[in-house]
């Protein structure tokens, strides 16, 4: 009889908890909806509102008339404002980015060629950044005032106020052309570009896969000056938001407590401290890494370096409007993405988040 009820309770239970998890994941594929709807309107209204002739970008300076109206038709933009924005969401939604002025080629097609590199990029930037900057701004509160922490700070306020295109500039003249340490601009020099076939898109997986380690070391030759350049404003921030979670942490009076029952130095520091501060930094990481993806234009402007970001660039120059849209589209739904993975890994870590 016991057993019975008991068996019933924790049905009952197990009942209660799928709901729960099942409204939280509507709720939040809903959320996820609506920034992603709100995400296409902003970029339609900018589309719309741009002093740029996207049917005279198509059709050039010298059309006719005729050839102008009937390719304004094709484009939908005869068509009421409402209208074109639901044209608009249709195609995004069935991978409709349009067609690209400048490479005639789908907008999307373009998108899958060079947003690899852009991702290549970012994350080995992110991960120099979180490798050096979790250690530094570890370092930094547990010397509060010292010299180290001092240091720390001004790496930190240097990161967020120097440009990135200045120092882009410098460690090309120091670090290529006078002392000969890194390649020059590009993924690869001239002379492999036809000895790798892309697999991935990204070229260290890739010339690794082929198993050719002088291109691999060649693309990392390429990769290593942006990246660290990168790297140093990921570090900066990271380094800095560590920092002031640590503070916060040491603080506690379970810190003193442990410090009182004889633990190390280093296990309290590392261990106890650093394992409460990981929940809080998975969010900054996670933004800084977004921030890059979508940040990196100007690194790829320096470097030709052959992303997403001088992709959208080129295209805007050349008022290639639906490239320049699509990928404003892709860098959102990415910054989204990105948004919604770090919610996911806080609640797996944190049992109170999941409460």
């Amino acid at each position: 009889m016991f057993a019975v009820t008991r068996n019933a309770r924790d049905g009952r239970k197990r009942a209660r908890l799928f709901s729960r998890t099942g409204a939280s994941v509507l709720r939040i594929i809903f959320s996820l909806l609506i920034t992603f709807l709100g995400l296409l309107l902003v970029t339609f209204l900018i589309g719309r509102i741009l002093p740029i002739d996207p049917v005279l970008a198509a059709v050039g300076d010298h059309a006719s008339e005729a050839v102008y109206q009937r390719v304004k038709e094709e484009m939908g933009l005869n068509l009421p404002l409402w209208k074109q924005f639901f044209l608009y969401i249709s195609n995004i939604f069935q991978g409709d980015f349009g067609r690209s002025v400048l490479t005639s080629n789908p907008v999307l097609d373009d998108i899958k060629r060079v947003f690899p590199a852009t991702l290549e990029l970012a994350t080995l930037a992110t991960i120099i950044g979180v490798s050096l900057g979790i250690p530094a701004g570890v370092f930094a509160a547990i010397n509060k005032g010292k010299w180290p922490d001092h240091i720390v700070r001004i790496l930190g306020l240097a990161g967020h106020s120097m440009p990135i295109f200045w120092l882009g500039l410098m460690g090309l003249l120091v670090f290529y052309m006078k002392l000969g340490w890194v390649a020059g601009p590009g993924r690869l020099d001239s002379f492999y570009l036809d000895f790798i076939e892309p697999t991935t898109g990204l070229m260290l997986v890739d010339t690794l896969i082929e198993g050719d380690m002088d291109l691999f070391w060649n693309a990392v030759s390429h990769i290593i000056l942006p990246a660290s350049i990168l790297a140093y404003f990921s570090l900066a921030y990271i380094a800095r938001m560590t920092r002031s979670f640590m503070l916060e942490q040491l603080s506690q009076e379970y810190i003193l407590t442990a410090r009182v029952k004889g633990i190390s130095e280093h296990r309290i520091i590392w261990r106890h401290a650093l394992g409460n501060v990981m929940v809080p930094l998975i969010t900054v990481i996670a933004l800084s890494y977004a921030s890059l993806l979508e940040g990196s234009v100007l690194t790829e402007i320096i470097f030709a370096w052959p992303g997403l970001g001088l992709y959208i660039t080129n295209s805007l120059l050349n008022a290639d409007m639906n490239a320049v849209l699509g990928g404003t589209v892709v860098v959102g739904a990415v910054f989204i993405g990105v948004n919604m993975l770090s919610d996911v890994l806080y609640r797996v870590l944190d049992p109170r988040a999941r409460r």
